[in-house]
């Protein structure tokens, strides 16, 4: 969740034109519902994924217009809903078959429109976007599909919040020294510093208390949680910077565009999903 994720430099505005009041809360509001759907009924969860995923692609698809890059994205949105209930219905290899078909339809669809070295290149593009968003993503549905899936997706959403909400307070308070000036000027090591407290404690209650697990577990899911997001958070920036774009859209106010909520969720997902799989094997039904 770019650019408050361990980041802020001390000062005490969140963004320069950003309303905190307005941005804290669309930011409840969303965990809200993602909380809520998880505890109510999974496959609400799976559209508010979808959902999300198909605002994510379409500012990505706008964003890449700047330079006349051209995503297919009537194949991609209809490519990503296969994907992600994939996943969720029949498990990794349904999820990377899924994944693989959306690919090669979108390409197929894009030259049907012409060829040439255009052609390659929204082809390309629309192959990494998907890999990007709706791919990574489907790690998300991997978790659900367990017979704890709820707890587990609600761990990892969790986390992602522990992360966001540490660094900032860390990086307002104490942060001094820029982690990635020439990238994300608001990140800032002490804000890293936060993220990991944080996540880190987050982590070993949940896994204590909603799994019995050891507390190191949690730990160290919290730490590899704040490091995939970091490097999302970062990743995001470069493109970002490439585009010359300040957020990748507007559909969230406050908070920027949708895939700015994503980027460092996206990142993350298969590292928690692998190590809850390993590190917390099984599941309460």
């Amino acid at each position: 969740m770019a650019e408050t994720a361990g980041t802020s430099v001390a000062v005490l505005t969140p963004r320069a034109g950003r309303d905190l009041p307005i941005a804290i809360g669309v930011g409840l509001g969303l965990l809200a519902l993602a909380v809520g759907s998880l505890v109510w009924r999974k496959e609400i969860f799976i559209a508010f994924a979808a959902l999300a995923c198909g605002a994510a692609l379409w500012e990505l698809g706008h964003a890449f217009g700047r330079r006349q890059i051209h995503l297919p994205l009537v194949p991609m949105l209809v490519g990503t809903v296969g994907i992600l209930v994939s996943a969720y219905t029949a498990g990794a290899e349904a999820m990377l078959v899924a994944f693989l078909l959306t690919a090669g339809g979108s390409v197929i669809w894009r030259v049907l429109d012409g060829t040439g070295p255009a052609a390659l290149r929204d082809a390309s593009a629309a192959t990494f976007a998907l890999a990007y968003v709706p791919f990574l993503a489907g790690f998300v549905m991997l978790m659900l599909a367990q017979p704890d899936g709820a707890m587990r997706v609600g761990l990892f959403v969790l986390l992602a919040v522990a992360n966001d909400t540490g660094g900032y307070v860390a990086g307002v308070l104490i942060g001094r020294h820029p982690m990635a000036p020439s990238v994300s000027p608001k990140k800032s090591w002490e804000g890293l510093g936060g993220s990991l407290l944080l996540a880190g404690a987050v982590g070993a209650v949940g896994i204590r208390w909603g799994f019995g697990g050891a507390w190191e577990i949690g730990v160290l899911l919290g730490v590899a949680a704040v490091a995939t997001s970091t490097l999302g958070d970062l990743s995001e920036s470069l493109l970002k910077r490439d585009l010359e774009l300040k957020d990748m859209g507007r559909l969230l106010p406050g908070h920027g565009g949708v895939m700015d909520r994503l980027d460092s969720l996206l990142l993350s997902a298969p590292l928690v999903y692998s190590l809850l799989l390993v590190l917390v094997p099984g599941g309460a039904g």
